[in-house]
């Protein structure tokens, strides 16, 4: 019975963990696995949380890879979608099996408008974005949303739902698919994004309590990630081999600490799982701007998305207004 919880999960982890020493025994590339444990250690927190958080491990991975180990975005993308095919999978397994609260219909569509901006994003966005501002708009980006988050939680009035509603209207229904558009093409770029994005539009325009939007972006990340994974592992076929051994270094590791970040901040109020989520933001852009040689050009770049994404979060926080309901 206690084991019940873990029925989704525990065999996903065991077919994980005997491929890949099956894989690497057989190809005899033990030392060029175990060489990436930075990988490794680097999601250890990542991958905590991607499962404690609408962050996905890519926006740790990311980063870290591309301003202190120095990997080229075109690679730290490819091993954020390949970590988190595990890592987020896992952790969707365990919130599954437990039963944890999640708003189906905002799994359902946003996936589905996912999809075609990842496809989208894939072919005629990340292949034309130079490497520093694809970093800069990456943690710029997020600022903005931490920014609407930390003046939504500062209103004590904010109106907090545990759900959508009996029935999603038409507008409800394409205000969905276009997060998942926005989040597919930002995905496309970093190897997340349509979490961050949909958990930003349910909570500051829908007002959904972030206990719900939380693993509800958590198990929409998990679909685009897997769809991502595949797309580049068999299609455009730009996965290096390094990024296969960093993965299969890190794979490990995201399999305990990212279902271990979904039970933990299921115990979590909202308000201590958005200024997890805000700090988390906070230290990447710091981070970044420390890390990276910044010019004039990009600190008005870095600026120019931060006040626009603002503007943009500003007009959909609804969460000051009365009930629609």
């Amino acid at each position: 019975m206690r084991l019940r919880p873990l029925r989704f999960y525990l065999p996903f982890a065991v077919c994980v963990i005997t491929g890949i020493v099956a894989y690497v025994a057989s190809n005899g590339i033990i030392d060029k696995v175990t060489a990436w444990w930075p990988a490794a250690l680097t999601m250890v927190f990542g991958s905590f949380i991607a499962g404690a958080s609408a962050e996905g491990g890519g926006a740790i991975a990311f980063p870290v890879f591309t301003l202190i180990l120095k990997i080229a975005p075109i690679d730290a993308r490819s091993f954020s979608f390949a970590i988190q095919s595990v890592g987020m999978v896992s952790a969707s397994l365990l919130i599954l099996g437990r039963g944890i609260s999640i708003e189906t219909r905002a799994v359902l569509w946003p996936a589905l408008g996912g999809i075609v901006g990842l496809l989208f994003g894939t072919f005629w966005i990340a292949p034309f974005i130079e490497p520093v501002h694809t970093k800069l708009f990456f943690v710029s980006l997020w600022m903005a949303f931490g920014i609407g988050l930390y003046r939504a939680n500062r209103n004590r009035a904010r109106i907090v739902r545990s759900g959508l509603g009996t029935i999603l209207q038409r507008n409800d229904i394409l205000i969905l698919l276009s997060a998942g558009l926005v989040g597919g093409m930002v995905t496309a770029i970093f190897g997340n994004g349509v979490d961050l994005i949909t958990f930003c539009v349910l909570t500051l325009w829908y007002g959904l309590d972030e206990k719900v939007a939380t693993p509800t972006s958590v198990v929409l990340m998990s679909i685009l990630t897997v769809c991502g994974f595949a797309l580049h592992a068999f299609v455009v076929q730009d996965v290096s081999e390094q990024m296969y051994h960093a993965w299969m270094a890190a794979a490990p590791v995201v399999l305990i600490f990212a279902p271990l970040g979904a039970f933990v901040i299921s115990k979590w109020n909202r308000l201590a799982i958005a200024n997890l989520l805000i700090t988390i933001i906070v230290v990447q852009l710091l981070g970044a701007l420390y890390v990276l040689e910044l010019t004039a050009e990009h600190v008005i770049f870095s600026l120019a998305v931060v006040a626009l994404g603002s503007v943009i979060i500003r007009l959909l926080d609804r969460t000051r207004m009365h009930d629609r309901q």
